[in-house]
């Protein structure tokens, strides 16, 4: 027979796809067993031959000789007259078995097995990827920026697969163009219209987490666990984690010598600051601990309600609270317990919180006080015109009204 190689055909689908040959050979023969039974009825008497070294095709048909007048039915069986015509030898029970030549099913149906042969790989291909990415949900993975849109943008893996990066998985400070290569880890594998959707992910706690396990091997080989992980992308992170080894530092492995280690983490993360702290079950340490850079003077806890009450020195609240609040409420998801802070002071020293003079006071100078540490009237009141100039960024006429604001509270 004059073999058409429709393997070979679809070589190109093959390795673009990476779909195995054994399995586009099972397909192959699964849509001409279709064909056969279209064209005879079944395809029980049939055997298809794919040869898997050069995807030749062969299709043999086998049906049994009756006497002239007895066949019943022509699929399965053929009248000795005519079989005779073609093989003299064969006589009535005799099997006859016949080559059937692709040609013989025409060029339509061909063409027909060839759209339901790459139909079914693509299929194929598809439940392949969303398997393979349904295990690795939680795993970095990287890619080559493809496309950038307004609301995502588009990855191609090593392998051609697509993924999306939506922005608001993005770090805030992410800034991406084509040919870029970018690092996510898959957040989430799913079916959309038959087409896998694999979902990455920048801003998700499992990236920072599979970052230091990359960068602390004593993290990937189990000796240090990280118990939970609280961020605020592109702007603060909280790590709390814990040493099965008392001979191991998990605070210095983590942060390595000079900060080694934990450098390449925020240069990933777009200078994310990452705090890295010592789990323990002792809620108030821990707290204390969360709260870091600030020092705590006492904690109350209401274990019912899940509150803390902090206290701390006035100088000690705005970092406790840290720039947009984003150190106490990391610290509030990291403990579990909502912080409510307080400012100690004697009751001869009354003092005042800069937001109460919100309404003499813009919000925008405020908040430059806030920077360095200042948060109360007589925390500014304390330094003169010409310290706050150099520790801020505002004007010495402005410091000098706000000074005036400020005094004329305590006269």
């Amino acid at each position: 027979m004059e073999s058409i190689n429709l393997i070979d055909s679809f070589q190109e689908f093959k390795d673009f796809k990476n779909i195995d040959r054994p399995t586009v050979i099972s397909v192959l023969e699964e849509v001409f067993r279709s064909m056969l039974r279209k064209r005879f009825g079944t395809d029980e008497n049939c055997d298809v031959i794919v040869n898997p070294d050069n995807g030749d095709l062969e299709i043999w048909r086998t049906r049994t000789v009756m006497e002239d007048g007895f066949s019943e039915d022509d699929d399965l069986e053929i009248e000795l007259a005519e079989v005779q015509k073609i093989d003299a030898d064969l006589e009535v029970g005799d099997d006859f078995i016949e080559q059937i030549t692709l040609e013989s099913f025409g060029r339509r149906a061909i063409l027909a097995a060839r759209q339901t042969l790459v139909s079914k790989i693509l299929e194929l291909e598809k439940d392949e990827i969303f398997k393979n990415y349904k295990d690795r949900v939680g795993e970095i993975v990287s890619g080559e920026v493809y496309q950038v849109w307004k609301k995502e943008t588009l990855v191609i893996d090593d392998e051609g697969n697509e993924l999306i990066l939506p922005k608001t998985e993005q770090i805030p400070a992410d800034y991406f163009k084509k040919g870029d290569t970018v690092r996510a880890v898959v957040d989430k594998v799913e079916m959309l219209n038959s087409n896998p959707k694999i979902i990455i992910s920048r801003t998700a706690p499992a990236f920072l987490q599979r970052l230091f396990e990359l960068e602390v091997p004593e993290i990937f080989d189990g000796l240090i666990t990280i118990k939970k992980i609280v961020r605020e992308p592109g702007e603060r992170a909280k790590v709390a984690v814990e040493s099965y080894d008392d001979r191991i530092d998990p605070v210095g492995a983590c942060v390595g010598m000079k900060g080694s280690r934990i450098h390449g983490i925020v240069r990933e993360l777009r200078n994310e600051n990452i705090d890295v702290i010592n789990f323990t079950n002792n809620i108030s340490l821990y707290i204390q601990r969360a709260l870091s850079p600030a020092k705590i003077t006492s904690i109350k806890l209401d274990d019912e309600t899940m509150r803390a009450a902090v206290y701390l020195k006035p100088d000690q609240v705005s970092l406790a609270i840290g720039r947009g609040g984003h150190n106490i409420k990391l610290a509030g998801k990291l403990t579990g317990y909502e912080i409510d802070v307080y400012r100690e002071s004697s009751e001869e020293e009354e003092d005042v919180d800069l937001e109460e003079f919100s309404d003499e006071i813009d919000g925008w100078i405020i908040d430059e006080f806030k920077k360095i540490g200042l948060d109360t009237a007589k925390s500014v009141i304390a330094l003169s015109a010409a310290d706050l100039v150099k520790r801020t960024d505002l004007e010495v006429e402005t410091i000098e009204e706000v000074l005036g604001i400020l005094r004329s509270e305590f006269e």
